[in-house]
């Protein structure tokens, strides 16, 4: 089974720094890549760009600054994204936008350079049923899932810049009221939800207006690549996938080969030969579609098109000089598309984001392009008050929250049985000394026989140790079971700390903390909370 590449490279294994250096943890290395950027400069198109971008979010000085600063020979970016999810997405997007603020100051205060912190609205996916849900905390039942409804087919290729909130808002808002109107803050969040997520807005908008909102203060900027008006600078990275896409997939290909032999494997799965972005064939807001090479010599294939279409090598030449919205990146080429356009010091990524850097360096070798730091992003864990009287009541720490369930209810078991019971582990560690202790004995007499008799007697001593294990996991969950109460905190417990087994910084939205602490309150939490230049757990006790 391969390896986490991000688990690995946190540690510090040996064979993931062979694949992306961590760089971010030296502050030599960190002053290089800041110089680097520096020596780049903004475009002014881009610049006006972004410009009218956050012209269309609320005011802000800080973000007017860090604008101005921008503009200037000698300011870098630090970077970060995510895909526009439904009232934010999971609560690691708040971690994110965070991460990149705190690493743009600390950037700026060790080296003097001016250094500002920009979200990329990754708009361009079409991955609509990952982002048209939020979920919200619930002490039983697992979390509520409110979303905008069933996705249209005809819509489910169509990049999400192009997807208006539409009828299902109104509900899904409603829902939210429904289960979070009663907490301190509810009034003032749920408030700027609705003025953000319209049936005439977009997700990237709704997303922006919010997000811009919370982090107003700190002066956080936002680019949508789907902007029209930078089609045009992103038709010289599209035209060079196209054009070299043997070359840069041989490369790639090799990369993956060599992560697999190392214990890894490729985060994003690769096509031969095919470029790394997608064309929309109906135009800008229809259905995009990947391209791989057909047999005929200069004509690709849309995969997944309905009709089998194909198009010619000069047919997309044509239309990326003509229409460039058409084209947009796939999760390889958006950071290459990023530092053409950016004086990017360093990324801020999460685990799946730290994995696309290490199959990049080919990629960035073909453009000439110097690769920006990879930093991760902050991690944390939201220990609530009630969370906080389940830990104490059940004498557990937060970590205990990620132990598998029937696992944790047995150690409670164990620890809280009258003596008249044996803990499971000593049953299961005496009844595998005896048999194990007579197998042996069994194995010494019977040495000479033939060599079936050997293997039988190794089948046996498989099963019978799987069978105890199983009659004493059993015995565990009767004991646990004997107190039903203590099964309901831990499952409520682990409701909020670790939710459909998977940390809660991916399951549940940003809502529920908001309404409860307040938008500004936990947002000011979670910045002073970041530590520069680490990716470790953090606990935040609201």
């Amino acid at each position: 089974m391969a390896s986490s590449f991000s688990a690995s490279w946190m540690r510090g294994d040996p064979r993931a720094l062979e694949f992306l250096p961590d760089r971010y943890r030296h502050p030599s290395a960190r002053a290089e890549a800041v110089a680097a950027a520096a020596s780049r400069t903004l475009s002014p198109a881009l610049h006006a760009a972004l410009v009218a971008r956050q012209a269309r979010l609320a005011p802000s000085p800080a973000r007017e600054r860090n604008l101005e600063l921008l503009a200037r020979p000698g300011t870098v970016a630090v970077v970060t994204g995510q895909q526009v999810g439904l009232f934010l997405g999971p609560l690691f997007t708040v971690y994110k936008a965070a991460s990149a603020i705190v690493t743009a100051r600390a950037l700026a205060q060790e080296t003097g350079r001016p250094c500002v912190p920009l979200f990329w609205l990754q708009t361009e996916d079409h991955d609509l049923p990952e982002i048209d849900h939020c979920l919200v905390p619930r002490a039983s039942a697992g979390p509520l899932r409110v979303a905008l409804g069933k996705p249209d087919a005809a819509s489910s290729r169509i990049p999400v810049a192009h997807c208006q909130l539409g009828g299902g808002i109104p509900e899904a808002l409603a829902a939210l009221r429904a289960e979070l109107g009663s907490l301190p803050h509810a009034d003032e969040h749920l408030a700027l939800l609705e003025r953000a997520y319209r049936p005439a807005a977009t997700l990237a908008d709704a997303f922006a207006e919010v997000l811009s909102t919370l982090f107003a203060d700190e002066g956080l900027l936002f680019l949508d690549p789907r902007d029209p008006a930078l089609a045009p600078l992103a038709a010289p990275v599209h035209r060079r996938s196209i054009e070299a896409a043997t070359a840069i997939s041989s490369g790639l290909a090799e990369r993956g080969r060599a992560l697999a032999e190392a214990g890894f494997s490729e985060q994003v799965h690769l096509r031969p030969g095919s470029p790394l972005g997608f064309f929309s064939p109906s135009g800008p807001e229809g259905a995009r579609y990947r391209l791989d090479p057909a047999p005929s010599p200069g004509t690709w294939n849309l995969v997944g098109h309905p009709e089998g279409a194909c198009v010619t090598t000069a047919e997309l030449l044509s239309w990326l000089e003509r229409e460039p919205l058409r084209f947009t990146t796939s999760a390889l080429l958006r950071p290459v598309l990023q530092d053409t356009w950016l004086p990017t010091a360093a990324y801020v990524g999460g685990p799946g984001e730290i994995a696309y850097f290490a199959q990049l360096a080919p990629l960035y070798a073909h453009t000439g392009l110097p690769m920006p730091l990879v930093i991760p992003r902050a991690r944390f864990r939201v220990i609530d008050d009630r969370a906080r009287r389940l830990l104490e009541t059940l004498g557990l720490s937060p970590d205990d929250a990620d132990t598998p369930r029937d696992a944790l209810l047995a150690r409670l078991a164990a620890r809280n049985t009258p003596e008249t019971y044996e803990p499971p582990e000593a049953i299961e560690a005496r009844l595998v000394s005896a048999f194990d202790a007579e197998l042996a004995r069994l194995g010494e007499r019977t040495a000479s026989f033939e060599p079936g008799f050997a293997r039988a007697i190794g089948r046996t001593h498989k099963t019978v140790h799987g069978g105890i294990s199983r009659l004493v996991a059993r015995y565990g969950r009767t004991l646990a079971q004997r107190d039903q109460v203590t099964r309901e905190r831990v499952e409520r417990l682990q409701a909020y700390l670790f939710p459909d087994g998977a940390p809660q910084e991916r399951i549940h939205g940003l809502p529920y903390y908001a309404c409860r602490f307040g938008g500004g309150a936990f947002t000011r939490q979670v910045l002073d909370a970041c530590v520069p230049f680490s990716g470790g757990l953090r606990d935040l006790r609201p």
